[in-house]
């Protein structure tokens, strides 16, 4: 569990072990006070082997009080250990044999929490909630955790989070940094490895004690194996959790203090770095308070300020966030306040800007464990603190991010892994994928080649494409982005379109056609319907000529005849004065409409002009082929029902471009 996972990453909570001292076990006293000092001295590995011990021996009826007593500490081992399971298995064996204290429900609802089980974690949470705690808050943080964590489930975010393996070992890896965020090429972090300077193994953890190691990248931009950082900077203690002033001239480390017979501690260190190696780490002097424990430095960007976690008096409980002046650091110190601090522990603080805050919390509502959450600073001066989802938290404790290049970068984990260890994953927020794409066709559906798509972005975008021979476009896009279309091509009208992209955070595609009318051949306007025998417009014909319209307004310099056209059915004089009616109706029409009156001719060909079979008329209908000419002897021939259909294929508007240079002088 990262910070419960090694004497840099986890300090003592004053008086959770001081019950035990009171239990007098029969036989069981000396093993029982060994593992007591254990605990309260942070050494929670040790603790809970020698709890184990003790527990196995209470195996008489009357001794179980006794024995709900010690699972209750070896959940509490457990629990500072990482492993969840084992810790609620722990818990559950406490309640079972009677343990009085109910937090050991809200106990077993955090483990139950990290392990994902997150129904079961509820109603331990709700138990403990019915008993009327003093202090219910924590509960009730971990049931919205609870709940947020199912309302997420099947909605990650875009992130992609993998396993670091090349810069992972068989024990835990943890607190990558980036020396410099710009290059992003040098990774340092904290190993428990085999390797490490130290011969001897730690009592918390039961791995060897930390050392700081760093991951270069070669010429190729790949990761080489990592190795110790050079100097005299690792020693037989613990030392870790880096970050560094923006020059990379010196680095912020967090060191136990291991004193004998006194409870663990940890404080912040500085090391020089020169010639590639770094110096001896040094003390860093936060304030005089030498009981509080100062870990997980961050410098900001600007190297003004040093945030870091502490348990020092004035915070809101558990481990603060808090800073100070690197420069002035007399009377600087400042805790970051409500919105970031909570009852639980918030650590692992990571400065991106001066205004986006990064870092870990077991207090604000989460997945389970830590998980990181991201704070923006507002010009209020508060903060808005969001949990940054799945996959970067789960149920198990996720912190210590660090950012390079765009959204990418490192982060620490103990997922997946049963002993608690912890993991170097990385993580990149892939560009999203928005493209608009379509067709660029003649009205009879054939491609039209060649043809120019400009697209214009209210962000002030501009691009241009060449349609392929088949007509195909495709441009990339942005989110949120509101733009205008247009597509032309040579012997054709300009077609445009318009529409604002998603603001939605998915990648997406979005489809627009362009159907050119040729200025070369008549073009039939669809949609556009009379009463019968009259030349009296229907109203569902306004969205065909409100179309039309459009085309006028997009080609200026265009002039037109509008053409109306009969079926074979009535006399000639009849049909031509029909036809010339309807055909002036349409004029008029787009005229109500602002198209000036000398860029339109009306003309009424009655039943003269019988219409030519197209390729998509022949998609259309079938029952004639491309070529076929409806005249009244080739309908006659036809069946009673396609003579219908190819009545009403005559029955036309249609318009043909006669000038494309109106007004063009």
């Amino acid at each position: 569990m990262g910070f419960r996972n090694t004497e840099l990453s986890k300090w003592i909570a004053g008086g959770l072990a001081a019950f035990v001292a009171a239990i007098i076990l029969t036989g069981c006293g000396a093993k029982l006070s060994v593992a007591n000092e254990q605990f309260e001295r942070g050494e929670y590995f040790d603790a809970q082997k020698t709890y184990r011990k003790v527990y196995n021996k209470l195996t008489k009826r009357e001794q179980r009080p006794q024995r709900g007593q010690v699972a209750y500490q070896m959940g509490l081992c457990y629990d500072k250990l990482g492993m969840s399971a084992r810790a609620s298995s722990a818990f559950a064996n406490a309640i079972r044999y009677g343990y009085p204290d109910s937090t050991a429900m809200l106990l077993m609802g955090r483990s139950l929490q990290a392990e994902g089980k997150y129904a079961q974690a509820q109603k331990a949470y709700e138990d403990f909630l019915a008993t009327g705690p003093k202090s219910p808050q924590e509960a009730e943080n971990g049931l919205a955790g609870c709940r947020f964590a199912l309302a997420q489930k099947g909605h990650p975010t875009r992130y992609v989070v993998k396993n670091a393996k090349l810069l992972n070992s068989r024990r835990a890896d943890f607190a990558p940094m980036f020396l410099d965020p710009a290059a992003a090429d040098a990774l340092y972090f904290t190993s428990t490895n085999e390797k490490v300077s130290g011969t001897k193994k730690s009592e918390i953890t039961g791995m060897k004690k930390g050392d700081i190691w760093v991951s270069r990248q070669n010429e190729k931009g790949e990761w080489q194996r990592p190795e110790p950082v050079e100097g005299e900077l690792n020693t037989e203690l613990d030392e870790g959790i880096v970050s560094f002033t923006p020059d990379g001239s010196t680095m912020y480390l967090t060191k136990a203090r291991r004193e004998p017979n006194a409870n663990t501690g940890v404080e912040i260190y500085t090391s020089q770095r020169a010639d590639a190696k770094w110096g001896a780490a040094v003390k860093y002097e936060i304030t005089s308070d030498t009981i509080s424990s100062y870990g997980h430095p961050a410098v900001s960007p600007d190297g003004n300020w040093l945030y870091f976690s502490s348990d020092m008096p004035g915070g809101s409980g558990g481990k603060d966030l808090w800073r100070v002046n690197l420069k002035e650091k007399q009377g600087s110190l400042e805790n970051l306040g409500e919105f970031i601090n909570t009852p639980g522990d918030e650590m692992f603080p990571y400065v991106r800007t001066d205004s986006v805050l990064y870092f870990a919390s077991d207090g604000h509502p989460g997945f389970g464990g830590l998980d990181i959450f991201k704070a923006t600073l507002n010009p209020s001066g508060g903060w808005k603190v969001e949990n940054m989802g799945q996959p970067m938290n789960s149920s198990a404790d996720d912190f210590g991010i660090t950012f390079g290049k765009g959204e990418s970068g490192f982060f620490s984990s103990n997922r997946g892994d049963g002993r608690g260890y912890d993991h170097i994953f990385s993580f990149v927020l892939p560009d999203l994928e928005i493209w608009v794409s379509g067709w660029v066709l003649d009205k009879d559906e054939e491609p039209v080649p060649n043809a120019v798509i400009r697209i214009v972005g209210n962000d002030g975008s501009n691009q241009k494409a060449i349609a392929k021979p088949d007509g195909y476009f495709r441009f990339p896009l942005q989110r949120g982005i509101s733009y205008a279309m247009l597509a032309g091509a040579k012997g054709y009208l300009n077609a445009k379109q318009e529409f604002t992209s998603d603001t939605a955070e998915e990648n997406a595609e979005y489809g627009v056609d362009f159907i050119l009318a040729s200025i070369n051949k008549p073009v039939v306007i669809d949609n556009i319907f009379y009463d019968f025998d009259k030349a009296t417009l229907r109203p569902e014909s306004k969205e065909g000529l409100d179309e039309m319209a459009q085309v006028l307004r997009d080609n200026p310099n265009v002039t037109i005849e509008m053409a109306s056209h009969t079926d074979r059915w009535g006399s000639d004089e009849y049909n031509i004065d029909l036809s010339a009616r309807r055909a002036q109706s349409v004029i008029d029409y787009l005229i109500s409409t602002g198209i000036e009156p000398a860029r339109l001719q009306s003309q009424g060909y009655g039943k003269s002009r019988p219409k030519t079979i197209t390729k998509k008329l022949a998609r259309l209908h079938p029952q004639f082929k491309e070529g076929d000419v409806l005249t009244p002897e080739y309908i006659e021939a036809l069946s009673e029902e396609d003579q219908e259909v190819a009545d009403q294929i005559n029955r036309r508007t249609e318009f043909q471009v006669l000038s494309i240079d109106y007004n063009i002088f």
